[in-house]
């Protein structure tokens, strides 16, 4: 297996919707696989395709849900369906997110307290997840990756205002950049 490196904001294939998978062959199984070796590597809670360069419908996410059991798995080709997200502002305290594609930076967003995702396993079975608050926060965060999304996007006119200096200062705008997990400075401090 390998650990890939995490590429950064800018780079294109994380700005396009990935591609739907139709073949699940041993090359899907050895991708996921190192998905989830990066995932581990990075300290993270979900990892996106693209992240790794891989323009494919494919998320496998690590986290303890709210009840605080520890969920890992793989959705690949997912719906989500999502409660409303409510209109008031993010709060700082509780509802802050960051990324691996967003090294060391984290901003408040809201987001829908409830989702139902439904996709297909490595294996092409089926898998359902139903999921509030935090791992809810994480379904969606690595669903948008896959419609070409990342989570500044969706920022409010403050905190993205706060985003935009800090991108520039990063030089999160160009492509080519990324991070190795286990080998660079952990970009969270985990």
């Amino acid at each position: 297996m390998a650990i890939h490196p995490i590429l950064i904001y800018g780079e294109p294939v994380l700005h396009r919707r990935a591609e739907k998978i139709t073949d699940f062959d041993d090359d899907l199984r050895t991708l996921i696989a190192e998905m989830h070796e990066t995932l581990d590597a990075s300290n993270g809670v979900g990892l996106a395709a693209p992240q790794i360069g891989v323009g494919k419908r494919i998320f496998v996410f690590n986290a303890d849900d709210d009840s605080g059991v520890r969920r890992r798995g793989t959705f690949i080709n997912p719906v989500l369906v999502a409660s409303k997200v409510p209109d008031t502002r993010p709060d700082p305290d509780d509802e802050t997110e960051g990324c691996l594609s967003v090294p060391s930076l984290d901003f408040p967003l809201k987001r829908a307290d409830r989702v139902t995702v439904n996709g297909v396993d490595e294996f092409g079975q089926t898998v359902s997840l139903t999921a509030e608050g935090w791992f809810a926060r994480i379904m969606q965060h690595e669903y948008d990756h896959l419609q070409g999304t990342l989570y500044v996007d969706r920022l409010d006119k403050r905190w993205s205002k706060k985003w935009k200096k800090e991108q520039a200062a990063n030089g999160y705008n160009e492509p080519g950049q990324s991070w190795m997990p286990g080998v660079d400075p952990d970009p969270f401090g985990h």
